[in-house]
């Protein structure tokens, strides 16, 4: 029996036996193993390929071939990129974002596995990023496959791409919560309690298949030692803010340097990243990889091993020169994350937020215990720090808090942690309103967002909704000319147009109706007397909510579509209100 034969009958059967939103949650269950399973073959290839590179080394003494171990991934990936999968993977979760908006959420096959491989390289090498968002970008491939293979609508490819998403993120951090959350907030717009099932049903299964194949341990955990207390709640309103500047920085300082290496040759861009990583390595070890191992050390109290003890030895015997250490760690931290973004290392931002997170509490709480004698737990601060920074970054509170909660195993940091994530985002929205994953998307006018008005717009293809089936006359043509075109045409307006497309104008039904009949006209009156140019025109450029706007600050029913001076079509008020009405009741469809 041949494969496609297998799939068409498993769907029939699923038509005689299981009503279609069961059969989603039978779906949603398949894809919380499979992202599981990924998050765990993800978690294996990082950790023996850093294990196999590294083992044995240390950072007392100067490993130059360790140092160009970055240099190496990038290279790798670089191959691997443009000559096997040769396809643009980078940036994971604004490509999921960009797939939900403009690719009726249908990700490629490839990326089921493009991601795991080339993460891989450009991590397991020592790249300064994270593996959640590659982790993502599979789990929502295999969702939106999945979805595909069994013929799902869009609204279920949709959701089980979120599935995907969820069971993928549940997997690599033990957390379900977190990882329903995050997609609630971050990828899908629209959500009902028909809809949450299925999430959680993945970010469970996830979760449990990760845990089951390789147990809690690997999980970035951490038990808490002090518990919070009334008089620190200034101190978390300090750090709210503070991780709030700090993810301006995060956002602006990525997509400028991205934006500047996108600039040079890629043959140099590779040289250059993988030099300026390695002197970040080594003046901060702490870069190489995700960084998890670091913040374990930091939050047990092992702040000392940041910096490479060659080169900080001195400095460490002075606490506030060490705090100068701290701070630069910050900075480098965003650098090292861009230069291996913006030169083709395939990784995401989600575990450098979490490692800039802990790194600034860790900077503020040690800071006020220095400079003013207090007695902050620099432990909590540096895991609420974390959730500033993600919320700063990621516009996700909510992902945040409960992540946090998660990884420590309770919500005794509950108050504090929303605290300084409130504080937090609404210091960085008045500066950055769009997440690093939508800014570029928010630019391009292609960002789905939880506005359904402004998401339902964001659907819609403006380029579909031209009209062009309307008779066109000449600016040089008689009255008589015109009265054959009305003859002829199932349309009230008719465009002015010359033979090479120029737009000179419209004539309308009414506005000729007086005369139309008067044969001694018909010779003596030309088009160019009796049409008018449009007070509104649209482009073909243009997008939706401008387009929407337009037709409701007037009362036209039809607009012309001109472009450079030359005639397209019409958009019709009827048309275009009517697709809206159509994409709404699918979005509110229970």
């Amino acid at each position: 029996m041949s494969r496609h034969s297998l799939i068409d009958r498993m769907y029939l059967y699923q038509y005689k036996v299981l009503k279609p939103r069961q059969f989603v949650l039978v779906l949603s269950f398949f894809v919380g193993i499979l992202s599981g399973l990924a998050a765990v073959v993800l978690k294996n290839t990082l950790y023996y390929t850093n294990f196999f590179l590294t083992n044995g080394f240390t950072f007392k003494a100067i490993y130059f071939l360790y140092l160009l171990f970055p240099l190496f991934g990038l290279i790798f990936t670089y191959v691997f990129l443009r000559y096997v999968v040769k396809d643009n993977i980078s940036h994971g979760i604004s490509k999921v974002l960009h797939g939900i908006s403009r690719g009726q959420s249908q990700i490629r096959p490839h990326n089921t596995w493009s991601s795991l491989i080339a993460c891989t390289l450009t991590l397991g090498f020592g790249g300064s990023v994270g593996p959640e968002a590659p982790g993502v970008l599979t789990g929502s491939a295999i969702g939106s496959n999945l979805a595909r293979i069994f013929r799902q609508d869009y609204k279920n490819t949709t959701l089980l791409l979120g599935c995907g998403a969820a069971g993928a993120l549940s997997g690599l951090f033990s957390a379900p919560i977190a990882g329903v959350v995050f997609v609630i907030e971050v990828l899908l717009m629209d959500m009902t309690m028909t809809n949450i099932i299925p999430l959680l049903i993945s970010a469970v299964t996830g979760s449990l298949v990760s845990t089951l194949l390789m147990g809690k341990e690997v999980a970035f955990s951490f038990v808490l030692l002090s518990p919070f207390h009334f008089h620190e709640t200034g101190y978390y309103i300090l750090l709210g803010i503070f991780t709030g500047l700090v993810s301006v920085y995060f956002i602006r300082g990525s997509v400028w340097i991205e934006r500047q290496l996108g600039r040079i040759p890629v043959a140099t861009r590779i040289s250059l990243s993988g030099i300026l990583l390695a002197l970040l390595i080594f003046v901060y070890p702490s870069l190489f990889g995700e960084g998890y191992t670091i913040l374990k050390s930091v939050l047990n109290g092992k702040a000392e091993t940041i910096g490479n003890p060659e080169f900080f030895g001195w400095m460490k015997n002075s606490p506030f020169l060490f705090l100068w250490i701290i701070l630069g760690l910050v900075v480098a931290k965003v650098v090292a994350m861009s230069v291996t973004q913006g030169s083709g290392g395939i990784g995401g931002t989600f575990a450098p937020a979490l490692f800039v997170g802990v790194i600034s509490g860790l900077f503020l709480s040690r800071g006020m215990n220095l400079s003013i004698g207090s007695h902050l737990p620099e432990s909590n601060f540096a895991l609420v720090g974390m959730a500033g920074i993600m919320t700063g970054v990621m516009h996700a509170p909510l992902t945040a808090i409960f992540l946090i909660a998660e990884i420590t195993g309770g919500y005794e940091l509950l108050t504090p942690l929303i605290i300084s994530s409130t504080v937090s985002y609404l210091t960085v929205y008045y500066f950055e309103p769009h997440s690093i994953y939508a800014r570029q998307l928010a630019t391009r006018k292609e960002l789905i967002t939880h506005h359904k008005d402004n998401a339902i717009l964001t659907f819609m293809n403006p380029a579909s909704l031209i009209e062009k089936n309307f008779l066109s006359i000449g600016p040089d043509q008689s009255l008589g000319d015109l009265v054959k075109v009305v003859a002829e045409s199932s349309r009230n307006i008719f465009p002015v147009i010359d033979a090479e497309n120029t737009f000179y104008g419209v004539v309308t039904l009414d506005h000729i109706r007086g005369i139309m009949f008067d044969r001694e006209l018909y010779n003596t009156r030309s088009v160019s007397d009796l049409m008018y140019m449009p007070e509104f025109y649209i482009s073909p450029d243009d997008d939706m909510e401008k387009i929407m706007s337009l037709f409701q600050r007037n009362d036209r029913f039809n607009i012309p579509v001109i472009k450079d001076g030359k005639y397209i079509g019409f958009m019709s008020r009827a048309n275009v209100f009517s697709e809206y009405r159509k994409l709404l009741k699918q979005f509110s469809e229970e």
